[in-house]
């Protein structure tokens, strides 16, 4: 499917029901719960390791304390030093959550289209793919950021198109970086409502995984991923695994 292919059934997606898409979340879930579980875990384990390694270094971010919050103008220029001092380590955390993300929306479609194949949560951590998902990284980074120096309401409304950047890296990752940027923003725009209603529903019932002694949050968490997934394939759809040109593939056919 082609760039213009995917932008034309953008433009003309119907309305979504909301019912019918929480529904389809909880289907979802249950059918993928331990591979979610599985993906989280390894988000966990890098993120960690991201933050204890930039530490060590001296370069990680200051925590905003109590005190400073008081006041509201040394709240901001700590907010804001805080947040620009992160970039490098944001970086690297959003390339590899994308990267992660982008392998469990593929490992989501292949158990819907009933593909019978090894989950591959490091897909897309390939030579062929990953100086793509770094400059995705660095594109979500500076959007994230500037957003976020605009303080807390730009940083809500561009985290639903930022949240759709996996999952057209997923479904297109023979697709440039920009065209992956400008369609997962025609579609959280298009979308965005609906998207941020789910996210917002789905988010808290993935936060009662805390009730389990805290550690439930990890079985959990990965249902706030998934209305992202399904509102994609509900405008664009997959036509059964059809339009999925992988770079590997490309290569190959043109040796």
């Amino acid at each position: 499917m082609t760039y213009l292919e995917v932008e034309d059934k953008i433009k003309n997606a119907k309305p979504i029901d909301f019912g019918n898409l929480i529904n389809d979340v909880f289907e979802l879930y249950k059918k993928i719960w331990l591979k979610g579980f599985i993906t989280i875990l390894l988000i966990m384990a890098v993120a960690l390791g991201i933050i204890f390694v930039f530490t060590m270094i001296g370069l990680a971010p200051e925590n905003v304390t109590a005190q400073q919050m008081l006041n509201f103008e040394v709240f901001y220029q700590s907010y804001v030093t805080s947040v620009i001092y992160g970039i490098p380590q944001t970086i690297l955390l959003s390339t590899c959550v994308l990267a992660f993300l982008g392998a469990f929306y593929r490992i989501c479609r292949q158990d819907i289209e009933g593909e019978n194949k090894e989950a591959d949560y490091f897909y897309f951590f390939k030579k062929a793919y990953f100086s793509k998902v770094l400059m995705l990284g660095i594109i979500y980074t500076a959007i994230a950021v500037l957003a976020q120096l605009m303080f807390i309401v730009p940083y809500i409304y561009v985290y639903i198109p930022l949240s759709f950047f996996s999952v057209v890296l997923a479904s297109h990752p023979e697709m440039g970086e920009l065209d992956i940027v400008k369609l997962s923003f025609k579609l959280g725009n298009k979308k965005w409502f609906i998207a941020f209603i789910t996210m917002f529903v789905a988010g808290i019932i993935g936060m009662l995984g805390i009730i389990a002694c805290g550690i439930g949050v990890l079985f959990t968490m990965s249902i706030v991923y998934l209305p992202a997934f399904l509102i994609y394939k509900e405008v664009v759809g997959f036509q059964n695994g059809k339009n999925m040109v992988t770079i590997e593939n490309q290569t190959k056919t043109n040796f």
